[in-house]
């Protein structure tokens, strides 16, 4: 198995920029904004022929109004499964008494604990990192982060503990993480997000809070369920363009776009006690043009009325009426009330979006469509449509093939799309039907006759003008 390294500190000592700079990504938000990070996050990191897995933590250690104790809930399960810690302290701050407390609590982990003082640039290392040694631990590293001085030498000390892994298993386990269905689940503020991805996972893996925007990064959680493997995204609430304000949710909301965009399947949630609102609708649209296939769960539902849920049920006929393809499922994340039916519809909708059907039987169907409304004329000439093939996943693009074919109506198109989609049995994503025209192989060349023929030409010429 691979090592396992947590990163923990007080807030803003620069453990998500450390985390950046040891997986090579730029995965975790960083910015000058004490309490950022907040749920766990994990990130896979090599150097040289040595793999190993960071997590990143929320600050521990100095009050964050409100959702401090959640925070550092989810830091103590990160020590809990690392097999290494990384205690970051701030060497421009010095020592103060959170960082005493949070060494106290090292001393007690019975694993590895590496002392690591950063933000030294520009500071002699060794004035830095002299008061730290009060702490009572023994290996102690400077390190800049931002800039990457020392951090090779501290992640080598560091893995030198550790046997060597066998390529074998590093082969199969790269070959496991990239299995399994990768599930984003978005949707506005506060309603309901990570409360379901903890129902899904059956534990409390992210930070739950009664307060808008509490997560603020993108968390990546790779599960088994039933044999199965998945991988959940869990995104940032996305406010409308007009609400956001600060950077840091700028960022979030770009986090929360690339996640739509990594996913396979995308679990839209709504709160039921308001309808389907304007964002949502523009969500969904986002969803359908990067052409992702989408599960809607209706969370909270379990609190309203009956005479609330006839109407959330009317207005999401009349609202979604341009996606009848979509999914619709009632859910209540608090409770675990029909979450876990959403496995299966999650599943059929990612069987849809990779459909596998033979050139000739997508002709044949092709055929069958066509046969029972024939395509219009353009101009004076009909479509011709000669055959078709799969030119794609993810959403699947269907490929028709004929003359005028780019010449076809919208009208005609939609008719072609909710036919395949019938015939096809696809459910849960959008499907795109694109049209290639064969190109005339005599157009714009000129026949070159030959000697025997210019002179035929000749003699039939002087009867013409006769």
């Amino acid at each position: 198995m691979k090592p396992v390294l947590a990163l923990v500190g007080r807030p803003n000592v620069g453990k998500s920029t450390l985390f950046n700079r040891l997986t090579r990504t730029r995965d975790a938000l960083v910015a000058d904004v004490p309490g950022l990070t907040r749920d766990r996050k994990y990130g896979a990191g090599k150097i040289g022929e040595r793999p190993y897995v960071v997590i990143d933590t929320g600050g521990i250690g100095e009050g964050l109004e409100g959702v401090a104790e959640p925070t550092t809930e989810q830091a103590e399960l990160a020590l809990a499964e690392a097999d290494a810690v990384l205690f970051l302290v701030d060497g421009r701050a010095g020592l103060t008494a959170a960082d005493q407390q949070l060494a106290q609590q090292m001393r007690t982990l019975g694993k590895p604990v590496h002392l690591v003082v950063n933000k030294t640039d520009g500071l002699d290392e060794d004035a830095a990192s002299a008061e730290f040694y009060a702490l009572g631990l023994s290996d102690v590293h400077a390190i800049a982060a931002v800039q990457g001085r020392g951090v090779r030498r501290l992640i080598d000390r560091v893995l030198e503990t550790f046997p060597p892994l066998a390529e074998i298993d590093t082969d199969a386990e790269q070959a496991a993480e990239q299995k399994g269905i990768r599930i984003a689940v978005l949707g506005r503020p506060n309603v309901g997000k990570s409360t379901l991805v903890n129902r899904l996972l059956g534990e409390e893996r992210v930070v739950v809070y009664d307060m808008a925007g509490t997560t603020r990064d993108t968390i990546e959680i790779p599960y088994e369920r039933h044999g199965k493997q998945y991988t959940l995204l869990d995104t940032a609430g996305i406010r409308r363009r007009g609400k956001v304000f600060e950077a840091v949710e700028k960022f979030s909301v770009v986090k929360a776009m690339q996640a739509v965009d990594d996913a396979h399947v995308v679990v839209l949630v709504i709160d039921a006690r308001e309808g389907v609102t304007e964002q949502d609708l523009h969500l969904l649209g986002y969803i359908i043009d990067a052409g992702r296939s989408v599960v809607m769960a209706v969370n909270k539902w379990d609190g309203l009325s009956v005479e609330h849920r006839e109407q959330v049920k009317e207005e999401l006929g009349r609202k979604l009426a341009f996606a009848p393809w979509m999914r619709v499922h009632t859910i209540s994340a608090l409770h675990g009330t029909g979450v876990g039916d959403l496995y299966p519809l999650i599943e059929r909708a990612w069987a849809s979006a990779f459909p596998k059907i033979s050139t000739n039987a997508l002709t044949r169907m092709m055929e069958e469509i066509v046969a029972r409304n024939p395509a219009p004329l353009v101009g004076r000439h009909r479509v011709k449509l000669r055959y078709a093939h799969i030119g794609g996943s993810n959403p699947p693009r269907i490929i028709l093939h004929g003359s005028k074919a780019n010449d076809v109506p919208a009208a005609y198109r939609r008719y072609l799309e909710n036919r395949f989609r019938e015939l096809l049995k696809l459910e849960g994503t959008p499907v795109r039907v694109e049209f290639r025209s064969g190109d005339n192989p005599y157009e714009g060349k000129k026949n070159v006759l030959t000697d025997r023929q210019i002179k035929r030409k000749r003699r039939l010429m002087k009867h013409v003008r006769r």
